[in-house]
């Protein structure tokens, strides 16, 4: 049978970029696709989508207006829209982009390959954006790539509500996976070359997955997973606080395997916002929550995201956000200008900040957690760094990169690929704007 040839453009989150290995992994199991990174050699071109930042409708049909030049000369190629506009937007993707062959959710791209013969052979258009319960995990095949670290998403949905987020009116509710399942896939990876597993959820420290017919705990998952042969690492991404657990803390002291380095959104670092954004923590309490994980684990570094802008923002409120990043001094971070999401309640908010005010204050939002970011980057020069061999720099053949227990990018002079896979000790030499460089020891 002759392949036919796949291309996927992924926006937005980790989430998403699971989700696309997964189409690439279904399509070429049930209809014989492969991957091409050409656009113009491809019979099925697949864009999924993000909804979280404003414009991002517009992102989308910017895409497909590219994308239609290509199917004027071709117009055997189909193009298929995913992911959480798709989900938002269903059918008026169609209506306004009749160029489009086929519009599927998060929770029903297991249903691509059927819906892509559908169209085929009837030359009807095709929406799907149900919300069918962990069925789709049935149906995805195994990752079997040969992988330094792979993602295994555990559960889908969110049950939070937060004022300015659209995920539980594009992903759903919360629905845990079985833990079994999830184990046998993890262990499935191990057997292939996983050292580290990174397990996904838009609320993920809220999993309560099936195990001997009661429901487990994210901590109890960890636990059985660092039991399995060849999980040197495991990592977990996003939590929420509110959901943070005493169990899931006691965890760090457990388990070496769960590595030292957490995501930890706190969106703002004033109640009075917090409040209106629906978090359902006090920053007193995100503080003691930080607190209680270095008790454990003193070495922890933090990650956050954060939303600057937000309707009513004001000066003080931006001030006691800056205080709270000179407090925990994150390692990392996200840093967005508040956008508004349709179907929130915080879109109803009236937005009296302007734009000149909200770029002011991401500017020096962003210039500070780069100096704290880049602080710990310097820290580590001259220090040996354990970690993972991930695969060949992609600005540079003649360079390998790993990522340190804190998820740093190490690039390093080599051409021994069989490292790849492996735990090694690197010295570090320089602090990068990204990454650090660093040499074989």
């Amino acid at each position: 049978m002759t392949s036919k040839k796949l291309y996927i453009k992924t926006h937005g989150c980790q989430m998403n970029e699971y989700d696309s290995a997964k189409i690439a992994d279904l399509l070429a199991d049930e209809d014989n696709f492969e991957l091409t990174t050409n656009e113009h050699e491809a019979d099925l071109m697949v864009l999924n989508t993000c909804s979280i930042r404003e414009k991002a409708q517009e992102k989308v049909f910017h895409q497909i207006g590219r994308w239609k030049k290509i199917k004027d000369k071709n117009p055997n190629l189909k193009i298929a829209i995913g992911g959480c506009v798709a989900s938002q937007e269903g059918e008026k993707i169609i209506k306004r982009a009749p160029t489009v062959d086929i519009v599927f959710g998060p929770q029903s791209l297991h249903k691509l390959p059927k819906l892509y013969n559908e169209r085929v052979n009837n030359e009807t258009r095709q929406v799907d954006i149900s919300f069918p319960k962990l069925e789709k995990f049935s149906y995805l095949p195994q990752n079997s790539k040969d992988e330094p670290s792979a993602f295994v998403s555990i559960m889908e949905g969110c049950n939070k509500y937060c004022s300015f987020c659209v995920v539980p009116h594009t992903r759903g509710h919360e629905v845990s996976r079985p833990v079994q399942e999830i184990l046998e896939e993890v262990s499935m990876l191990a057997d292939n070359g996983a050292r580290e597993i990174h397990f996904l959820g838009q609320n993920v420290n809220n999993f309560n997955g099936m195990l001997d017919g009661e429901k487990s705990t994210l901590a109890k998952l960890i636990e059985l997973t660092a039991k399995i042969e060849n999980v040197d690492r495991i990592r977990f991404t996003t939590s929420h606080p509110f959901e943070f657990k005493d169990d899931l803390i006691e965890t760090y002291d457990r388990v070496p395997e769960l590595v030292s380095h957490v995501h930890l959104p706190v969106q703002s670092g004033s109640d009075r916002i917090l409040k209106l954004m629906r978090r359902r923590y006090e920053i007193k309490q995100y503080y003691e929550l930080v607190d209680k994980i270095v008790e454990v684990r003193p070495e922890m570094k933090f990650s956050s995201d954060f939303i600057v802008g937000f309707p009513g923002e004001t000066d003080e409120d931006f001030i006691e956000t800056m205080s709270v990043v000179e407090k925990i001094r994150f390692d990392e971070s996200f840093s967005f200008i508040y956008s508004p999401r349709p179907n929130t309640p915080a879109a109803e908010m009236e937005d009296n900040v302007s734009d000149s005010i909200k770029k002011e204050r991401l500017q020096e939002l962003q210039s500070k957690l780069y100096y704290f970011s880049n602080g710990y980057s310097r820290k580590m020069v001259g220090t040996s760094q354990r970690i993972l061999v991930m695969g060949v720099s992609k600005k540079d053949p003649g360079q390998l990169y790993g990522r340190t227990v804190c998820n740093k990018v190490v690039n390093f002079t080599s051409q021994n690929v069989d490292l790849i896979g492996q735990f090694i000790n690197i010295q570090i030499v320089e602090a990068l704007p990204n990454s650090l460089k660093g040499n074989l020891k």
